[in-house]
């Protein structure tokens, strides 16, 4: 890293190669998260006629679909471009959102949900990658965790902006919610066709590229399988379990909120209000990594997650709104830092194929997830659902213990090289 940054003429100088990869990433990161939906989709699949339980079977398709295109459309994005993977998927969930808000169908909607899956995971692994790899090009990937917060930020709060305005244009249509949705997401393919140039993992250049050299894995299994450490893997697990509880979360929230009582307008801006909690907590990812480390956070936000969940189950709105805002945010900042972890982890030649493989294990835990949160919901009520549910995050805390106890080395990289960085 000391040596990149030496060649290319000092700190100031990598600073403004940095900005100049991210500027396009940041305005495609507000335009991608305009998404006036999110908020209230759930309330609109209700009053479309759906139960609790066809709800939760739409969310695991998508999520298990996503899983499962996950390693075609990663090594699609090695081989063709990773820009290219990302327009395509925008572009094919911005055409499921105008599918859903046309016909009322279930299982036209099965349909457009499978097709919004298969646009998410040509999105997934490709954007991370295409801009981890554009830093390295620049020799700016040692201020990754700081770009990648505000990248985190300005798109989550920019959803938080989107749900709030998306409960106000629900009481005009939800054609409007949902085109506005779609619209935002073709600007945001306007923008990287036009100022983020292509690669692909046969062009990127990695930053220990001299340690590859011995080691230039044909594909990308033969990649993971070198790259994997008993404690990578379970990391890829425990992330796995963390986001499969924290996405049906934030979303079955509303159904919760609503059964204790608060309307559309009031859910929307509780879901808001997370989303700015989630996007300005991590800015304090860089710190954190600094003064504590990932593997101290990943039990802490596991942790907060149960508390979270057990919290709702007490069946008071207030309570679960307070629980709701002030914890949501915490596992945010583990998100950021295991993405840094991985992203170390992995070469660029198979960059997006090996961080589409593991989104494919965090895309079926999530997908299971939601059919396990909406069983328990149905046949529990909401609240006491949720709280049950809180089990998942503390298994994932116990898998992770040994990890943390045993200082294991999770990466064959990662460790080398933190005291070249300033810290």
């Amino acid at each position: 890293m000391t040596g990149t940054t030496e060649a290319l003429g000092g700190p100031a100088t990598v600073d403004d190669a940095a900005r100049s990869v991210t500027r396009p990433f940041y305005v495609y990161a507000v335009l991608a998260n305009s998404l006036f939906q999110r908020g209230v989709f759930v309330l609109f699949l209700y009053q479309r006629g759906f139960s609790a339980g066809q709800v939760a079977l739409l969310q695991t398709l998508l999520y298990l679909v996503s899983g499962l295109a996950e390693l075609p459309t990663g090594v699609i994005a090695d081989r063709i471009g990773r820009r290219a993977g990302i327009v395509t998927g925008q572009v094919l969930i911005a055409g499921c959102l105008l599918g859903q808000v046309t016909f009322s169908d279930y299982w036209v909607f099965l349909t457009l949900f499978i097709g919004q899956g298969v646009g998410m995971a040509c999105v997934s692994g490709s954007d991370t990658a295409l801009l981890y790899d554009l830093l390295v090009r620049r020799g700016a990937t040692a201020g990754y965790v700081r770009i990648r917060s505000r990248f985190t930020m300005l798109g989550t709060v920019t959803s938080g902006a989107a749900i709030a305005l998306g409960g106000q244009l629900q009481q005009i249509s939800w054609g409007v919610v949902y085109a506005g949705s779609a619209a935002c997401l073709v600007l945001a393919v306007v923008v990287l066709m036009s100022r983020v140039p292509e690669i692909r993992g046969a062009d990127a250049v990695d930053e220990r590229d001299g340690a590859e050299k011995g080691h230039r894995d044909a594909t990308a299994w033969r990649a993971m399988l070198r790259v994997a450490t008993p404690a990578l893997v379970t990391l890829v697990v425990v992330s796995g379990l963390m986001h499969a509880t924290l996405t049906p979360y934030i979303i079955f929230t509303q159904k919760t909120l609503s059964d204790q009582g608060a309307g559309t307008a009031s859910v929307s801006v509780v879901i808001s209000a997370g989303f700015f909690v989630g996007g300005l907590v991590p800015l304090l990812s860089d710190r954190a990594d600094r003064r504590i480390g990932y593997r101290v956070i990943v039990p802490v936000s596991l942790l907060a997650l149960a508390v979270a969940l057990g919290l709702t189950g007490l069946g008071l709105v207030q309570v679960t709104i307070a629980a709701f805002l002030v914890l949501v945010g915490v596992p945010e900042i583990t998100a950021v830092l295991v993405d840094n972890v991985f992203n170390e982890a992995v070469p660029s030649r198979h960059r997006a194929s090996l961080l589409s493989m593991i989104a494919f294990v965090e895309s079926a835990f999530i997908g299971i997830g939601y059919l396990v949160l909406g069983a328990l919901m149905d046949g529990l009520g909401s609240g006491v659902g949720m709280a049950a549910y809180a089990a998942v995050p503390l298994l994932a805390c116990l898998l992770w213990l040994p990890v943390l106890f045993r200082g294991a080395r999770v990466t064959k990289g990662v460790e080398k090289q933190l005291p070249a960085r300033k810290r």
